[in-house]
Parts: structure tokens; sequence; C-alpha cells
């Protein structure tokens, strides 16, 4: 099977998980995983920035705008759920999974600090559409019901809002060892092809190695988080 063969067929997902247990943290355990029963037809993908003016009663043209800052990625779709050919409860099922992420968590009412779960959207070997957020808007739209009254079909539109930032101490340019940040392992993923994104040299997949005892660069475990360091610090180690 060729890997385009491969590609084409990956299923979308989506992954509920804990919500981080103090700033800064990373989301915890997984709570529920969907996986989408179609791929969607289309996704929406927004990012703003933010800038800012002071109006000058002397200047002729308007003032110089000043950089505020980045204004987090946000992804809308639509999942489609059908139960025609089973007529059983899977559209509610699916349906009480995406409300989940739109309620605090058990874990955290009892560290009475309330948040509900984050949320990541995963598919193939898409980079852009593939972080870590919240759930910020759900709507569900039931459109075809059994004799009994249970939903059949459903359209759930929703949209995730990044929630993640960069890796504390982050600094790609720095040369230093811990200039790093990580990467979230996708189907089609391979060592090689992250080393080629990330430092433009598919040859150097052999530092992102080192930082996570792969012995296997072709062989990943989508969902496996790696730590991707600087490039210059291994490279200043081996020319002791």
């Amino acid at each position: 099977m060729s890997p385009v063969a491969r590609t084409s067929r990956a299923r979308a997902q989506l992954t509920i998980m804990e919500p981080p247990a103090k700033v800064g943290a990373k989301p915890g355990g997984r709570i529920a995983q969907l996986t989408l029963q179609f791929n969607p037809a289309q996704l929406s993908l927004n990012k703003s920035t933010e800038w800012r003016r002071t109006p000058s009663r002397m200047a002729e043209q308007s003032a110089l705008p000043e950089f505020v800052g980045s204004g987090p990625r946000t992804l809308s779709m639509e999942v489609f759920l059908d139960a025609t050919a089973t007529h059983d409860n899977s559209v509610e099922k699916a349906v009480e999974q995406l409300m989940l992420a739109c309620a605090p968590t058990p874990n955290s009412l009892a560290r009475k600090t309330p948040a509900s779960p984050w949320v990541r959207f995963d598919w193939g070997t898409s980079r852009t559409t593939s972080f870590d957020g919240v759930m910020s808007s759900l709507s569900i739209s039931y459109t075809l019901f059994d004799v009994d009254g249970k939903p059949l079909r459903a359209t759930c539109s929703l949209s995730i809002e990044e929630a993640s930032g960069e890796t504390p101490g982050q600094n790609p340019t720095s040369g230093s060892r811990e200039a790093r940040r990580t990467h979230r392992v996708v189907v089609g993923d391979s060592l090689p092809l992250l080393a080629w994104r990330e430092y433009g040299d598919a040859t150097a997949w052999r530092t992102i190695a080192h930082a996570n005892d792969i012995d296997d660069p072709m062989q990943l475990v989508p969902g496996r988080e790696l730590v991707v360091p600087g490039l210059e610090a291994p490279a200043a180690e081996g020319g002791r």
C-alpha cells in the first residue's frame, strides 16, 4: 500500500482531555476520544493579531500601528453523525461525548478550580489544524428520528479555540540546550519529515531521536508527544 493511499483513508478524531492542573501545565489524561464517522468536508481556521493606534491631532496621516499581540487559532467544523443503518443510540452517545467538553470536569471541581476539558482535533498529517484548545461553541441539529424518537442523524457545528502556548524558555535561535518545543505525532509522521519541517534538514532526525530515546525513525506512534530540541546544542557536543 502506498503512503498516499494510506494517508487518504486517515480518520479524523477529536480527543477530549483533562484540563491542566495549573497554568502553563500540559493537559491531563484522556477523557474520551471520538473517531469521526465521516471526515469533515470543510475546515475553517482563523487567527487574528491585535494592533493599537494612538491618534494624533498633529499628524497629517494615521498614526503607525503598534503590535499588541497575536490571538489564538480558532478551528471551526461540522461533524456529521448518522445511525440510519444501525438504528442504535450511537448518535446520542457521540453528542454526549462532545458535550463533555463544555462542562467542568469532576477532577477540576475537586481541586476547586473548575475548568472544562481541553480538546484536540487530529487528521492524518495535518499540522495547522492540530492543536490543544478548548471548545468555544457547540451546536447540535438533529435532522432524523426513529419511530421511538431516538435521534438517528445529527449535524454538530463546533469551534475549538487554541489554549496552549509555546513551551517556556523556547528560543529556537539561542543555541541553548534548553531551546526546545514539543510535537504531537500524527499519522504519516516520521523523524526525517519532522526534522525537515523543524530544521530544514531531514538528516538531522538523530537529534530528535536521541532526545526521545527512539530507535526506529520511521515507526512513530500517533498521539505521542515528542521533544524537539534546539539543533545547535547536539551539534556542539559532537565537536568536542
